[in-house]
């Protein structure tokens, strides 16, 4: 049976899979990055849910979406894994290079349209208004705003309260939720705007978005490519036609529904580049080890 066409495109971003949850919608994901050929694959924060993590459920698309992330480094897609808060572990591993395949905390591509800033946005969570001139620190500036939250964090934690998180505010439709969406836009698009970028690529909040936002220092673009957990979103970039939104619902090709049992095998799930294929297996391994304990 000959293989299905792929789109073109330069880069994909998703975030906010949340592998390991009854939430994640891994089939329909499987199905969007089988349809696709990027040459750079973002995956911007949230990919493993290692704060609901359990042994006891990882079902087969969880682990075959891992696979062909690991097939697609081997065929020669550039994978930038961005760490998020539900993935924090990571983190300790920001620097690593593996082939085509590497973490960080946060990515710039230089593309024909403006630099594109990226970062998974859980920075802002506890320090939304002293993010700006914190960041403007450059890289130890960052690195700071993820110690504080990681500090605010586990003092929560030990008081027995539940974590900090601007994505279950919003999740949760409180009251605030609809001003707590705008100060997330507008503080990623001032400092974006404040460091010289053209656009910022944000996830976290899962609410898909692309829009111009006016700063101090001029307009910014801000994208953030949702989730697939309720919007099934990602963010796509040609030199043609710029950042778009890929929607799932929207997709005529794409059937409606998950039914795990029917999806076809393909070859580079098994195809799988090792040394990448070990790393995730490895890592997947430590979060078993550490979940860390929550309040949900």
């Amino acid at each position: 049976m000959p293989a299905k066409k792929r789109r073109r495109v330069e880069v994909a971003v998703i975030s906010d899979v949340h592998l390991g949850t009854y939430g994640c919608h891994a089939t329909e994901l499987l199905r969007y990055l089988k349809s696709i050929k990027p040459k750079i694959l973002v995956l911007n924060g949230d990919i493993v849910d290692i704060w609901q993590f359990t042994k006891s459920y990882w079902p087969g698309t969880h682990m075959r979406v891992v696979r062909h992330l690991a097939g697609l480094a081997a065929k020669g897609t550039h994978i930038h894994y961005l760490t998020g808060n539900h993935d924090e572990l990571l983190r300790k591993f920001a620097g690593t290079r593996l082939g085509a395949f590497r973490i960080d905390n946060k990515l710039v591509l230089d593309l024909p349209h403006g630099k594109t800033w990226l970062f998974h946005g859980d920075i802002f969570d506890v320090t939304m208004r002293h993010s700006r001139w914190l960041a403007k620190l450059g890289a130890k500036g960052y690195d700071l705003l993820i110690l504080i939250n990681r500090m605010m964090n586990w003092g929560l934690q030990k008081l027995g309260r539940p974590r900090v998180a601007l994505s279950k505010a919003v999740k949760d439709r409180v009251k605030s939720a609809v001003s707590l969406v705008s100060d997330f836009e507008m503080t990623a698009a001032t400092i974006a705007a404040d460091q010289g970028y053209s656009y910022v690529a944000c996830g976290h909040i899962h609410c898909p978005e692309i829009r111009p936002v006016s700063t101090e220092k001029g307009d910014v673009v801000y994208l953030n490519s949702g989730d697939w957990v309720e919007n099934l979103t990602a963010l796509e970039y040609t030199a043609k036609t710029g950042w778009q939104l890929y929607r799932y619902a929207d997709d005529p090709k794409m059937p409606q529904g998950a039914d795990e049992g029917t999806e076809e095998i393909d070859e580079g799930d098994s195809a799988a580049d090792m040394p990448v294929a070990s790393l995730l297996d490895g890592l997947l391994a430590e979060f078993q080890l550490r979940r860390p304990e929550t309040n949900k």
